[in-house]
C-alpha cells in the first residue's frame, strides 16, 4: 500500500495532511500495531497513545517507540474517558475489522474524540482506476482476510455521517484503491 503513494513516509503523512497538529494534544494511535504510525505521530506531538488488541504488537511498539504510551485494549471498548482526545488517527486497520465491529468501533471513536476533535485515517478502496483492480485484489487475495474486501462495498463516509461526524476531508490515491478520510466531531 505505502508503494502506491510514494513510500512509507508519504503513506503516514496522507491521513495528516493539512491538519492543524499541535504539540500538546491528545493523540490516539488507534490498532497501533508495532508502532510504525505512532513514530510518525510521535514526531509532531507529546502525548500519543497507541491503543491495540495485541500484547506482542504492543510490546514490538513500546521497543520501537518509547516516546508514546500503550494500552492493550480492543477498538470497541476503549478504555478513555468521553470527550479525551484531539486526533485518533488509524492506518489500514479498519478493513482487518467485521461490518458490526466496524460501526461499533466508529461510535467509540465518536465519543473518546474531543468536540471539534479529528478522526483521520487512510485505508483501501474500491479502485476507480480499472488498471488498479488486479494488483489490489491480488494482494487482498494473498494477505488479507475477507473483512478487507468487505470494507471495499462499504459505504464508509455514510457510517461515518450517521454517528454525526462532518467530513472535511475525502481523497483517492493509488487509482482509487486507498482512501484518506479526515472528520470532525
Amino acid at each position: 500500500a505505502a508503494l502506491g503513494v510514494g513510500g512509507e513516509t508519504r503513506f503516514h503523512r496522507l491521513p495528516l495532511q493539512g491538519l492543524k497538529i499541535d504539540p500538546e494534544m491528545m493523540v490516539l494511535d488507534l490498532c497501533c500495531g508495532s508502532g510504525q504510525a505512532t513514530k510518525f505521530l510521535v514526531k509532531f506531538c507529546n502525548n500519543v497513545t497507541g491503543l491495540d488488541v495485541s500484547l506482542v504488537s504492543l510490546k514490538r511498539a513500546q521497543t520501537n517507540v518509547p516516546e508514546a504510551s500503550y494500552v492493550e485494549a480492543a477498538a470497541e471498548e476503549m478504555p478513555f474517558p468521553d470527550n479525551n482526545f484531539d486526533l485518533v488517527h488509524t492506518s489500514v486497520a479498519l478493513h482487518e475489522m467485521k461490518p458490526s465491529q466496524l460501526q461499533t468501533i466508529i461510535n467509540e471513536v465518536y465519543r473518546v474524540l474531543k468536540p471539534g476533535g479529528v478522526f483521520a485515517l487512510v485505508d483501501f478502496h474500491k479502485p476507480t482506476n480499472l488498471l488498479f483492480w488486479p494488483g489490489l485484489a491480488l494482494f487482498l487475495q494473498l494477505f488479507e482476510t475477507e473483512t478487507a474486501w468487505q470494507l471495499l462495498d462499504t459505504d464508509l463516509i455514510g457510517l461515518l455521517k450517521d454517528i454525526g461526524f462532518q467530513v472535511s476531508n475525502h481523497t483517492l490515491h493509488a487509482g482509487g484503491s486507498l482512501q484518506v478520510i479526515q472528520v470532525s466531531k
